[in-house]
């Protein structure tokens, strides 16, 4: 059985050791290993989550097994702004990732569901959200599965000669 829960601050150390289980495992073949270390310490060392939580304004939710170890974890952030299309307040799916062990026990489902309605919850009601995803990687089938749709694509640096390749897909709050 697994819950999702509110992260706090001493969640962000299980989340980093995950971090490190489930990313590279997801972009072994998409991502060279250079660009996965840089990306690893870019935006899952434990200053780097920090930084996340108390100045960027991302909220996490964790899965978390009866044991009390992570099975996955969801991350969304305020763009503070309004989405082009909509109108509505504009939220940034950040991050979504289950223990590899945990895969196809809907627990993806579970927490983009969680993550969907806690942007509701705090925006006070309806919103878009966006999220990034690479556009070689397997998980597009699972955002469109979810009801995401393709709003555009691009190719951002993010630094050392490294580039995120990925769609932009988007899906309002109901």
């Amino acid at each position: 059985m697994v819950k999702v829960r509110k992260a706090s601050l001493v969640d962000l150390r299980p989340i980093h050791d995950l971090a490190w289980k489930v990313f590279p495992a997801t972009y072994r073949i998409i991502l060279t290993p250079e660009q996965i270390d840089f990306m690893m310490e870019w935006m899952y060392s434990i200053p780097s989550l920090t930084e996340q939580v108390l100045r960027e304004g991302h909220r996490y939710l964790v899965a978390e097994r009866e044991d009390g170890r992570l099975a996955g974890y969801v991350s969304v952030q305020p763009e503070n702004r309004t989405d082009e299309t909509t109108g509505l307040p504009l939220w940034h799916l950040q991050k979504i990732y289950v223990d590899p062990d945990m895969q196809g026990e809907h627990l993806g489902q579970t927490l983009f569901e969680a993550a969907f309605a806690y942007v509701k919850e705090l925006q006070g009601g309806p919103a878009t959200v966006h999220l990034n995803v690479n556009r070689h990687n397997p998980a597009l089938g699972f955002y469109e599965h979810m009801g995401m749709v393709k709003a555009g694509e691009g190719d951002f640096d993010i630094g050392h000669g490294f580039y995120m390749n990925d769609y932009i897909m988007a899906k309002n709050t109901e």
